[in-house]
């Protein structure tokens, strides 16, 4: 295979005009390329009254390919190397089963891979299967009835089942590519392969996360829901077996030497279980804010300029970070466009936020999280859980000041900017289910995160034009876009009592769906190589 990279085309261009811009980089007649493959796609919309695709593509040519390369004489043209996942030899010899904690995709992903050797994982779940868990979520937003096991936070699928499905990531791993070509295997759209803004949409989601968990147990898994993890039981320093709630509320002990953890970022009583059974744990910067709203149509203009709805364009995303002078690092996260913010609470008498946005992204509003970062030591206490407890108080106090049934507190741009509570909204509608209250989100979050967050609005206004648009609206609190805590781990992936692999976003290792994944598949691969069975 060939790769041509930055072939520029409009909006309106198709295949035939990309197999005939391949062959012009490669100095060659299209009668020669056997085919054509996009390995990735973006829009390049830094000139307003310029916006066009750029792609890179994979060529399939008759004929000595080294040959063709040599011959086009062309920078963009270059042999491609494409990636090729293999699994690693099983040298485990343990004829226990192991187990996972969690059904996110750390957890879905590493029980792939080790149902794939045929270990037969089983998968404890505290949360519900995808469909139970989509009506107790729905009853939360319509009627503020909290289920504080089957929420947006637990279930299947894990906490990205209620979000955008985004699938942008920083890591630089080949493993990337495995997740993503799995997520297509089992229902994603194809286009997430090569987008590069890839995204499922929340509404695709559940069919993806059933059609893993129907292959893991198609090769002898086994996957429970509302089994919760309860306790270890430890021996010598080595994972015997744990406890686990069942869903009827009795206990069960389950024996096994291998216990994968992969529990989320928002299991703080497993965490707390954790730290009292001796497990080396340490605090970790996370961040905090609100989720931002504007009109979709605008951040659609401001980024597409007179393109702005092109079908072949969509809404429009943004992503912008500064660092106001003499201040800690803003930035936005898990934008979605024309999604809505989510109410995201998981335990009782507490406010949280997220955002999500379905497929098609045709909502009325875009939302983003604005984040400040919080270090351990703005966290109150050297207690490895500190970070944990901040999070309560922020998330006590939004429920508090929204007014005790879930709303959440939110304020108008244009207030926030002037330090002013806000009594009431204009004409951009927020979009949390279980409904807001005007105030002033200054009460909810400490002082340094709002006065970075009001610099960086208007420092952003000047790169997004209308982010500090006075009528959007400011909804808070966004407290869980990573955990607080890291769980220790070695070269082996093992935590300081041995069989116990720290994995995916709760544990520290991860702060995404694909980066989560990518964990789960090399915590899994570490199980396999595991020989320590004489322990």
């Amino acid at each position: 295979m060939i790769k041509i990279s930055e072939i520029k085309l409009p909006l309106d261009s198709d295949e035939r005009e990309l197999r005939r811009a391949a062959a012009k980089a490669l100095r060659c007649k299209e009668e020669k390329i056997r085919s054509v493959q996009i390995s990735k796609k973006a829009v390049d919309s830094r000139k307003k009254d310029n916006v066009f695709f750029v792609y890179n593509v994979l060529a399939e040519v008759d004929g000595d390919e080294a040959s063709v390369v040599a011959h086009a004489k062309n920078p963009r043209v270059e042999a491609a190397e494409i990636y090729k996942y293999e699994m690693p030899e099983i040298r485990r010899t343990s004829t226990l089963r192991p187990v996972i904690a969690g059904f996110g995709p750390a957890g879905f992903f590493a029980a792939l891979i080790l149902a794939r050797a045929g270990l037969r994982p089983l998968v404890l779940e505290r949360g519900a299967d995808v469909d139970t868990r989509t009506k107790d979520v729905n009853g939360f937003w319509t009627g503020r009835k909290l289920n504080t096991e089957s929420n947006v936070q637990f279930g299947e699928g894990g906490a990205g089942t209620f979000s955008d499905g985004k699938l942008t990531t920083g890591i630089k791993d080949p493993l990337c590519r495995k997740v993503v070509d799995e997520l297509v295997l089992h229902g994603a759209p194809p286009e997430i392969s090569y987008s590069s803004r890839p995204h499922i949409g929340t509404d695709r989601l559940g069919a993806v996360v059933k059609a893993f968990r129907e292959e893991i147990i198609s090769l002898g898994g086994e996957v429970r829901f509302g089994w919760k993890l309860t306790d270890l039981i430890i021996a010598n320093g080595v994972i015997q077996g744990i406890s686990c709630r069942r869903p009827d509320g009795g206990y069960e002990d389950i024996e096994t030497d291998t216990l994968l953890l992969c529990i989320g970022h928002s299991a703080r009583d497993t965490v707390e279980m954790l730290h009292k059974k001796g497990i080396n744990i340490i605090q970790k910067p996370f961040s905090v804010g609100v989720r931002i709203e504007h009109p979709r149509e605008m951040i659609d203009k401001a980024q597409y300029g007179s393109f702005a709805g092109h079908p072949a364009l969509g809404a429009a995303d943004y992503k912008l970070a500064c660092h106001p002078e003499h201040g800690r690092g803003a930035y936005t996260f898990c934008m979605c466009p024309g999604g809505t913010v989510v109410a995201a609470a998981s335990e009782e008498n507490s406010v949280v936020v997220n955002g999500m946005s379905e497929y098609a992204r045709d909502g009325e509003n875009s939302n983003a999280a604005l984040l400040v970062g919080i270090e351990p030591e703005h966290f109150g206490s050297d207690h490895p859980l500190a970070g944990i407890e901040l999070q309560r108080k922020i998330e006590r106090k939004a429920f508090e000041l929204g007014g005790e049934d879930y709303s959440a507190p939110c304020q108008t741009i244009g207030d926030f900017l002037a330090d002013r509570a806000s009594t009431k909204l204009s004409y951009v509608r927020p979009t949390v289910a279980t409904g807001v209250t005007p105030s002033d989100i200054r009460q909810v979050l400490p002082e340094k995160v709002t006065d970075i967050m009001a610099k960086a609005i208007v420092k952003m206004d000047k790169s997004l034009n209308g982010f500090a648009l006075p009528d959007g609206v400011l909804t808070a609190p966004e407290t869980r876009s990573s955990s607080p805590v890291r769980i220790l781990r070695d070269d082996l992936l093992q935590s300081n009592v041995r069989g116990l692999y720290p994995c995916g976003e709760g544990a520290g290792y991860a702060g995404g769906i694909v980066s989560a994944a990518v964990d789960g598949i090399r915590c899994a691969h570490a199980v396999l190589l595991d020989e320590s069975d004489e322990w």
